[in-house]
């Protein structure tokens, strides 16, 4: 099982200090040495904040990542447990972001670089748990609220377990019950 990144609705205020964690740790400190109107801010995650919710939004890192299926390149790979898109070889086609179901991929432009009829080249973007990077997942060191955990399979199979004894739990009770 992959590791994923899973927001806490009741503990996230909004603030999207995940999504620039998120940048930074995949731009470096140049973001802080440019002009902010001549960058353009592409996040990996994004914060969905409505009157009664917030809480980011990424990618689960599915086992069989329907993105991937649908990519006609094969740019998109599972790295470290990862799934990872190489923007290098994507050519924006949008087939993964129709194929997502959490509809967590972007298409955004790629700063510098053109196609050869020179119009501006476009790239899928989701988050790729910051593989490569040795530190773990920006956007959940970064959260003041800690409303960010990541998942792990250990942590994913505790659940699991918990939750089925709590079933058998139930399902004795009302078995006594019903013998009363």
């Amino acid at each position: 099982m992959r590791q994923f990144v899973k927001g806490n609705p009741d503990l996230c205020i909004g603030c999207r200090t995940c999504m620039i964690g998120c940048v930074v740790e995949h731009e470096g400190r140049r973001i802080f040495e440019i002009d902010p109107d001549g960058y353009d801010f592409n996040p990996k995650l994004h914060v969905v904040k409505t009157a009664k919710v917030s809480v980011p939004v990424q990618c689960k890192h599915c086992e069989n990542p329907a993105c991937m299926a649908a990519c006609p390149v094969g740019c998109i790979k599972v790295i470290n447990d990862a799934v990872v898109i190489d923007q290098k070889e994507c050519i924006g086609c949008k087939s993964c972001m129709q194929a997502c179901p959490f509809g967590v991929i972007d298409v955004i432009s790629q700063v510098g670089t053109s196609q050869s009829d020179g119009s501006k080249r476009v790239v899928a973007n989701k988050c790729d748990l910051c593989v490569g990077t040795g530190n773990g997942p920006a956007c959940v060191r970064v959260c003041p609220t800690e409303a960010l955990k990541l998942v792990s399979e250990e942590a994913m199979q505790e659940s699991v377990q918990k939750k089925r004894v709590a079933t058998a739990e139930a399902a004795k009770a009302i078995a006594d019950a019903m013998a009363d």
